[in-house]
This record gives structure tokens, C-alpha cells and sequence, in this order.
């Protein structure tokens, strides 16, 4: 599936929902199917500085492609996370980079998380776009 395909399969799995108490619960949801960070990756190395809650993320990068793992210590922000992954995962640093993650204002999370949880949004895509940044320059 592209970039594309998938941002555009979140925004219809996020319009079955009316209620915003129900799009949480999806996301709550999502965080649980999140590919799992091993223990030993969880260092403030890989901690992502700008978020509430405590959330690390790791990226490995072999034969051109990325793969990140996160966890994080709020359900809600795994699941924000896991979304962000669901999107960028497996891809090429260029791909990573180019990306336009349109989907989070159609699904309107933005629009609904909380001042902070909206900057740790914000710090999430930042931190993977750093690590595509960093490994296109392999």
C-alpha cells in the first residue's frame, strides 16, 4: 500500500465514528496493535523531549527502508504514535520526508487533542522525520 492509500484508509476508519469519546477509544485501540519497543531501547536516547507523557521511539534502517518501534507510558499517545507508524513504517527516508500527513487534520486529532498533547504531536512527526533526515544521509 502507498503513503497515500493508508492516510486515506485511516480517514475512513475514522469516519465510521461519530463522537469524538469514540474516535479516542479507536485510537486507545490502535496503540494496543503498536509494533513493541524492546526494553532496551527505552533510553533517553530514544525519548521524545516536547511530549506530556513519556514516549521512545526507535528506527532502524536496513536495505533502504526504516522501521520504527515506540512505546509510550499514556494509552492515548501510544495510539497517536502507533498512527504516525501505521503511516511512515517501512519506508523510505525520502518517502518519510516528502510525506504530508494530511490525514490528521481530515480525522480532526489535532483539532481535538490538548494544547500539550498536540505539541507532543508535533514532536512525535518531528522526531520521525529527524531519523529519515539522518538516514538518508547514509
Amino acid at each position: 500500500m502507498t503513503i497515500e492509500q493508508i492516510q486515506n484508509e485511516i480517514i475512513d476508519d475514522f469516519s465510521m465514528f461519530d463522537e469524538w469519546m469514540d474516535k479516542y477509544e479507536y485510537i486507545i485501540e490502535l496503540g494496543k496493535e503498536l509494533p513493541q519497543i524492546k526494553e532496551k531501547f527505552k533510553t533517553d536516547d530514544n525519548k521524545i523531549t516536547g511530549c506530556q507523557s513519556q514516549v521512545w521511539l526507535h528506527a532502524e534502517y536496513a536495505d533502504g527502508i526504516i522501521n520504527f518501534t515506540a512505546d509510550s507510558d499514556a494509552i492515548i499517545t501510544k495510539g497517536v504514535i502507533s498512527l504516525l507508524i501505521k503511516v511512515l513504517n517501512k519506508r523510505t527516508p525520502q518517502e518519510i520526508i516528502a510525506t504530508d500527513l494530511y490525514f490528521l487534520d481530515k480525522i480532526g486529532l489535532q483539532a481535538n487533542l490538548s494544547p500539550t498533547r498536540a505539541n507532543g504531536l508535533v514532536s512525535m512527526i518531528k522526531q520521525l522525520k529527524f531519523y529519515a533526515i539522518a538516514f538518508s544521509q547514509k
